[in-house]
Formats: structure tokens, sequence, C-alpha cells
């Protein structure tokens, strides 16, 4: 049996694609979400020949590298920096001339068989990326559920059938498992637990699933005291689709149980529900701020089919039990337990969390 983890990945059952509704459709046409792009998805398919592609390390990898015919090469090309312009510059391509197309991958693994279009800098050869990928309505209100409602600004565009999403950097939630998490002293554990007990509750409050360890990065900025820890989904092809309500909790997922372990041992129970508090807040708060967009996404996701009704039913009977709230055993769609579990953030923040002695090792 192959130990590859790339190959292991393969086996994984793919998720239907859901169009773009003419809700959502509006919706980014309001919030210029959705442009005219001079490269399509499928255009992008219309590739001549391919090659697999390995990593700096020589390892394989899931994707591959493709070339197009000699006549539609250039136009491709510049159509791709232009697209690149419109993510960095609202489309100004005078400070973009120094820039060329390197590489163009393509991975068919996956729901969204996503271009990967590798950009650098001729001056300095620095480079930078961004992906085209099929148009799901599920992906789309999982990024822009992350623009709202957490600490990261997400930057993509939709064209028809098409999704232009920038590249998310940061270390690779497995790769940080692998060589980071104990390994590096400038990682304080309560700062890392801390995050951990946040991003589980962002996933679980916006219905964001799948979130095993490569499914997001781990983004380290160094401060005057230890390094700040922030963790950021990558992929949001499992927004609200599964009925079953752990697979919206990263902690419970295998790939993550040494993080769940090392939350257990640098947490005690009164602080994570602190930091969980915590986050509760912060996402009611820019809520708030971005009350008007946040409304018209939720009422288009409210009226979107995006998961089996059977999943909506599974669910929805998990989060009553969860939050005690009988309420929503009246929601019908994913959009609408999203909203649900907004209003039961916001009267768990109201009421008061129980007390608890925290441990002496306990900083933040």
């Amino acid at each position: 049996m192959s130990t590859n983890p790339a190959a292991a990945r393969r086996t994984q059952h793919k998720k239907p694609s859901f169009p773009i509704g003419e809700e959502l459709r509006l919706y980014l046409k309001r919030y210029r979400r959705e442009r005219e792009l001079p490269v399509t998805y499928e255009r992008l398919r219309r590739f001549t020949e391919c090659a697999p592609y390995t990593d700096p390390e020589g390892n394989m990898t899931l994707w591959e590298t493709v070339v197009y015919d000699h006549m539609e090469m250039e136009s491709i090309h510049e159509g791709l920096k232009h697209i690149y312009a419109l993510l960095r510059t609202d489309g100004d391509m005078s400070v973009m001339q120094h820039l060329y197309v390197d590489r163009i991958d393509f991975c068919a693994f996956g729901n969204s068989a996503p271009f990967r279009v590798r950009i650098v800098n001729a001056y300095n050869d620095n480079p930078d990326h961004f992906y085209v990928k099929k148009g799901d309505a599920s992906r789309v209100y999982g990024l822009e559920l992350e623009h709202l409602l957490s600490p990261n600004r997400m930057h993509f565009m939709t064209c028809g059938n098409t999704l232009v999403e920038e590249h998310v950097a940061g270390i690779p939630g497995d790769i940080f498992v692998e060589r980071w998490l104990d390994q590096r002293s400038e990682i304080k554990p309560i700062r890392l637990a801390k995050e951990l007990v946040k991003f589980n509750e962002r996933c679980f409050v916006r219905l964001l699933g799948d979130m095993r360890s490569y499914n997001f990065v781990v983004v380290i900025t160094p401060d005057f005291e230890g390094a700040q820890i922030r963790i950021r989904a990558m992929d949001f092809d499992q927004q609200s689709y599964e009925g079953r309500m752990n697979l919206y909790r990263p902690q419970f997922f295998k790939e993550n149980q040494s993080l769940a372990l090392y939350c257990m041992k640098h947490l005690n129970v009164a602080s994570a529900r602190q930091y969980q508090r915590e986050e509760q807040a912060l996402m009611l708060q820019r809520a708030d701020t971005g009350e008007e967009r946040l409304n018209a996404l939720l009422s288009a996701m409210s009226q979107a089919e995006i998961a089996p009704h059977s999943h909506v039913v599974e669910l929805r009977e998990g989060l009553a039990a969860h939050y005690g709230r009988p309420s929503y055993l009246h929601c019908n769609t994913m959009g609408e337990l999203v909203i649900e579990n907004l209003t039961s953030i916001r009267l768990n923040v109201a009421a008061p969390i129980p007390s608890e002695t925290p441990r002496s090792d306990e900083v933040e």
C-alpha cells in the first residue's frame, strides 16, 4: 500500500459542484467580485501537452505542468497577466509589464480541478501564484464568509463559470505539524493553542468543513516577544455541505489529532472557553461592521441548494442539540443554519462563562 499522502488523497469522494445561482450572481456583481476576464477556465482546459510536476525537493505531486498550442500561448499568458493585475492592482497594467508567466500547472484531483499560475517578476525573480478554478457556489460562499467573518481578507473574482483565487501564503498545516510543532522555540505554546481554538470556532460557526491539516496554512509573524500565529483556511470546497456536525470542527479529524492533543496539553477548559468566546465576540463585531453585505450574502445562501436536504436535516438536529435551541429544526437550507449559528453565538456572548482556575503555565 502506498504511503504517499498525495496518492492517499486521491481516494476521497468528490462533492458535486453546485452552480452559481441568480441571487448569488447579483451579489457578486454588486460587490465587484464578478468581472470580465480575458482567460476563462474552459479556455485553460484546452492544453495540448502535460508533464508531471515535482516539488523543489524532487517529490511527486498531484500537479502537472501544461503546455498550449504556440498560436495560443502568448495570448493566454497576456490574459493571465491581466487577471493578476485585476487581483493586485484593480487592473492597472502599467506596473505589470515586467511580469511574465513562468508556468501553468493543472491538478485533476479535487472538485475544482484547478490551474495554478506562477507569475514572476523579471527584475528580481520574485514569484507569486494564483488559481483558476471551476466556479462552484459552495466555494464562493466559503470565500465570501471567510472575507466577512474571519480576520482574513480574501481576494477572488468570478466570470461566469470561472473562479479566480489568490494564493493563501503560509506553512501547510501537515508540514507545520511535521517540522515545526514542538520543534521551534520562537513559537509560544499558549499562543498556538489559543489560535487553534479560535480557528476551530470560526469553522464551526460559519460551517466550513473538511479542515484537515493539509487544507489550512499556519502564518507565523515574528514579534518582539515570540511569534504571533494565525491559521488560515485555503480550501473552501466543503462549505456547508456535510450533514455530520463534527465535520465542521477541525479538532475531530484524525489528521489534526496531534494539534488537538497539543491544545489539551497547554490549555485548561476555562481558558479554552475564554478564547472560544473571544472569537465569537469578534465574529459578531465583524458581522455588525459589514451587516448590509453579510445580510445580502446570507439571503442568497438561504435560497440556495448547496447540499442534499438529508444533510440539512441531519445537521440541524445536531446543531439544535448542541446549542439547546429547537429553532434550528425550522431551518431548511444551509444558509439558514449559518444565520441560526450567528444568533446562537450572540446569545452565548451575552451569557457568563463558568469560572475555573487557570493553570500556572497559561500566560495569555
